[in-house]
Formats: structure tokens, C-alpha cells, sequence
């Protein structure tokens, strides 16, 4: 049986660029956040005494009870992507490297700082620290917050701690995927006109997606780019068979102007004007809903103005959509930088981690 990992300690009162580092170096790739969280709930219950702090799973709620007149929740995800040889974490002048650094390590730490540290702050306060946001919408730990426990969602505004390089990312993109199934009929190899080849019936699939020009959409001066991409295909018996089942998978990021439906109807109407051989079904196997930026809500123009730079287009969906279905206002902002999340490569500037603490810090009040 292999050893449970210690869990670590947490120093929520020091620099948050050290927390980061210590965050990252404590693997919670998704579906294995249970030492991490186990180490956030210690530190919270040690450090925050303001705070009642809840758990679900490996999911943890931390909220004050000040009697303010407004509330504004924080939420970060605990997960990363599966490691790609780059643990443990490594850090130069103005950089940590490391599997969740950007994505978003960086950004529990600075949540995990200010919920220490904020000992008179102007709203009333929710901390959200949830898991498997990195795998399909089912088992998003905020999804199951919200059909277990939606009071504790309760806010006036949510900021989903994303990757945004310190900037407002509005809203954000709607998500799909789509299996393409061909058939065929099969056949040795070597008389190949007795079958049907699966993997060729795709060909049309494929054709038009690599023809598609993708939609562009400004909704509140913030412009997002749709795309329509095969994301995986598999096929084939034996290397002297001819296959007669093959499929494609596909990903649709649509604007916040589709609806899921809409979006799906819009993803079969490119599949029916494929030109192929063989013959395919499409099956829906994934969605969740885009957001507006709603940037005119006076919530969210309140922070935006705190930020002091123009707000621009999220492009990936986010946890956003969720707050956005429950009817509240929500944005994304944090320190890590979209463009590096996954990559092996991933690193988050040093900062990115003290301009989102100040920003935040002075917005919610000392």
C-alpha cells in the first residue's frame, strides 16, 4: 500500500509568493485533491477564526458572518492537469515554475493570504477552495456545491481566480464536444474493395473542419473567437484489416450569444454538409453554457474600476457560467497567465501574485 502523503503546513500570514510555491509543490491533480484540502481546512480553522469553515468532499466553503452589507466570494480550484515532469516547483528572480503555477496555484495562495489577513474587511466574505474543475463539467466540485449546498454560494459578486494575468476576463466561452461514429464494412487488407473503410468514411469530417472559419462576436466591447477543432480520433482492427468502425472527437468554444442548444445545432449543421464516403452519427458526450460579460452590472463595474484597466474576453470556459446560471454577477481575475496553463513549461510571475493581492486587498478593504 503506498504511504499517505503528509499534509503539509501552511503559513497563510507570510509572502504569498512563498505560499505558491509550497502549493504547488503539493500534487492535487484531479480526482487526488484530498491532501491538499486537508491542509487548507487546517490552516483556515488555525488561522482565520473569523471565518466558519465547511467541507464537502474536497471541496471547503469559508465564509464571515460580519453583517455587511454586501458579500463578495473568491473561489480557486484545487486541481491541476496530470504532471508533466515538472514537479517539484523551481523558481528564479520573478518566476515560479511548476505544474499549477499559473493554473492555479498562484491564486489559492492569494485567497488563502487575505483570509488571513483581512481582519476588517468592508463586504462580508466567502472563500471557495473546490476540485475537479479540470476534468468533464459532471464532476466539477463547485457543480456539486451548488446542487448540495447553494447557500453557501449566496453572493452579491463571485471572482472566479482564473488565469488572467492580473487583467478582468469577462464572462466566457461556452464548451461542447461531439463523437463523430463512421461505419463501415470490414475486409482483408489485401482486397480492400470488399469492404467499406470506417477510418476514410471521416475524411468529409475532417475536410470541413479544417475548412471552418470561425466566428468572431463583440458583446460589451469584449470580442470573443468561437472554434471548432478534433480534439482526438481513433480507428483500425490490424494492420491488414480494413476497419469498419472509426469516430472523431470534436470541440466547439462558442460566444456567449449561443445557447448549448444553439451551439449543438450550429455543430451538426457543419457535420451535414460533410461530404464523405462512409457513413456517421454524431452523439453529444459534453456541454456547458457560455456567460455574458454583463459588464454594465453595477457589481461588476464596481470591481472592474478597482482593477483600472479595460476588461477583455475570456476565452475558455470557466466557473463563471455556473454563478451566471444561479443569476450572479460574476468575472475572472487572477495571477496566473492563461496562455502558459497546461503547458509543461507552466510558471506564474512573481508580480502577477503581489499586484492581485494589493488589487484585492484594497477592494474588499484592510
Amino acid at each position: 500500500m503506498a504511504a499517505t502523503q503528509a499534509v503539509p503546513h501552511l503559513d497563510l500570514f507570510g509572502d504569498p509568493i512563498e505560499l505558491t510555491q509550497l502549493l504547488v509543490n503539493v500534487p492535487s491533480v484531479s480526482g487526488a485533491e484530498e491532501t491538499l484540502c486537508d491542509a487548507i481546512v487546517t490552516a483556515l480553522s488555525r488561522a482565520a477564526p473569523l471565518l466558519k469553515v465547511e467541507r464537502d468532499g474536497n471541496a471547503v466553503v469559508a465564509q464571515t458572518q460580519l453583517g455587511r452589507g454586501r458579500r463578495v466570494l473568491l473561489a480557486g480550484h484545487l486541481d491541476t492537469v496530470p504532471i508533466a515532469e515538472n514537479l517539484p516547483s523551481s523558481r528564479d528572480d520573478d518566476r515560479i515554475y511548476g505544474c499549477g503555477t499559473s493554473d492555479m496555484k498562484a491564486a489559492l495562495a492569494v485567497m488563502l493570504h487575505l483570509a488571513a489577513t483581512l481582519e476588517a474587511p468592508t463586504s462580508d466574505l466567502t472563500f471557495v477552495f473546490y476540485d475537479q474543475e479540470e476534468v468533464e463539467a459532471s464532476r466539477d466540485g463547485l457543480g456539486r456545491l451548488a446542487r448540495h449546498h447553494p447557500q453557501w454560494l449566496a453572493t452579491d459578486l463571485a471572482i472566479l481566480m482564473e488565469p488572467t494575468n492580473a487583467l478582468v476576463e469577462a464572462g466566457c466561452q461556452g464548451t461542447l464536444r461531439v463523437r463523430v461514429d463512421a461505419t463501415g464494412r470490414r475486409a482483408h487488407s489485401a482486397r480492400s474493395w470488399l469492404g467499406r473503410n470506417a477510418i476514410h468514411g471521416l475524411a468529409g469530417v475532417l475536410a470541413a473542419l479544417a475548412a471552418y472559419e470561425p466566428r468572431t462576436v463583440t458583446i460589451d466591447g469584449c470580442t470573443y473567437r468561437e472554434g471548432l477543432s478534433a480534439v482526438a480520433i481513433s480507428g483500425g482492427v490490424a494492420g491488414n484489416v480494413i476497419p469498419d468502425e472509426a469516430s472523431v472527437t470534436l470541440n466547439f468554444r462558442f460566444a456567449p450569444d449561443r445557447s448549448e442548444q444553439d451551439a449543438y445545432g450550429h455543430v451538426c449543421a457543419v457535420l451535414e454538409q460533410a461530404a464523405g464516403a462512409g457513413e456517421f452519427a454524431a452523439t453529444l458526450i459534453d456541454s456547458a453554457p457560455a456567460a455574458s460579460p454583463h459588464l454594465a452590472n453595477p457589481a461588476v463595474a464596481d470591481f472592474v474600476a478597482a482593477v483600472g484597466s479595460a476588461p477583455v474576453a475570456k476565452y475558455g470556459w470557466t466557473d463563471v457560467a455556473r454563478f451566471a446560471a444561479l443569476g450572479i454577477p460574476a468575472l475572472n481575475y487572477g495571477p496566473g497567465d492563461p496562455n502558459l496553463a497546461h503547458a509543461q513549461d507552466e510558471s506564474v510571475q512573481t508580480a502577477l501574485i503581489t499586484r492581485c493581492t494589493q488589487v484585492l486587498r484594497a477592494y474588499l478593504g484592510a
